[in-house]
């Protein structure tokens, strides 16, 4: 049942991000800002399939337990591709908002991105191990939240000082894409039923894409 209902599940969440995200870059018109949303949402799902393909075939074959090694390597893949979902978010917040200056926090951006990237790429996470360290764990996602709480406190305030209606929520989803994740990080291994949260988590994330997508669809009419 875990490996039928999870499997669909991915099916339709990579399938619904890369398809909206294609969609954005194709019907953007040359506004930047949906440009590097479709670009985003591409990244997100291409990324996330590295993890997600190898654990729906685990599942549906000899289990989780011998396809560690496939599942880690997902896993960093997926690391990486979601630090730069979020520098893309980042510049969509910026061309959305006709940005000028601000190189103080551009240079934050990069600066945690890279950092996170960089802890990722560390061989003390041992991603292909059955038991990887948690304190790496932690480590590799504190740059990680920043970056997060950044993109949360930049769409909250220029989406409610321009009163822009269909950006309105877009720093929610955030917060409610990290208010899953952390607790996964750190209490997933000792009590896997925590590990559950990645579903919400996932749906957080395919409504930043809706609120990009719809927002270009209600500019196109």
């Amino acid at each position: 049942m875990q490996a039928i209902f999870e499997t669909l599940f991915d099916i339709v969440y990579l399938a619904t991000v890369i398809t909206l995200g294609v969609k954005m870059i194709l019907g953007s018109g040359g506004r930047r800002q949906y440009r590097l949303f479709g670009a985003m949402a591409v990244t997100l799902g291409c990324g996330d399939a590295f993890h997600l393909v190898p654990r729906a075939v685990a599942l549906s074959t000899t289990g989780l337990e011998s396809c560690t090694a496939a599942l880690g390597v997902g896993k960093l893949i997926t690391s990486v591709t979601m630090t730069l979902f979020y520098v893309l978010l980042y510049y969509v917040w910026r061309a959305r908002y006709e940005v000028q200056g601000s190189r103080g926090t551009t240079l934050a951006v990069w600066v945690l991105a890279l950092v996170r990237i960089a802890l990722c790429l560390m061989p003390q996470n041992a991603w292909t191990s059955a038991t990887p360290p948690l304190t790496w764990g932690v480590w590799r996602n504190v740059p990680f939240a920043i970056l997060g709480a950044l993109i949360v406190v930049l769409f909250f305030r220029s989406a409610r000082e321009r009163s822009d209606a269909p950006f309105r929520h877009l720093w929610l989803t955030v917060v409610l894409s990290f208010a899953c994740y952390i607790p996964v990080v750190l209490f997933a291994d000792a009590v896997p039923a925590v590990g559950m949260l990645m579903i919400p988590k996932t749906c957080a994330y395919v409504w930043t894409v809706l609120i990009g997508y719809n927002a270009m669809r209600k500019e196109n009419k």
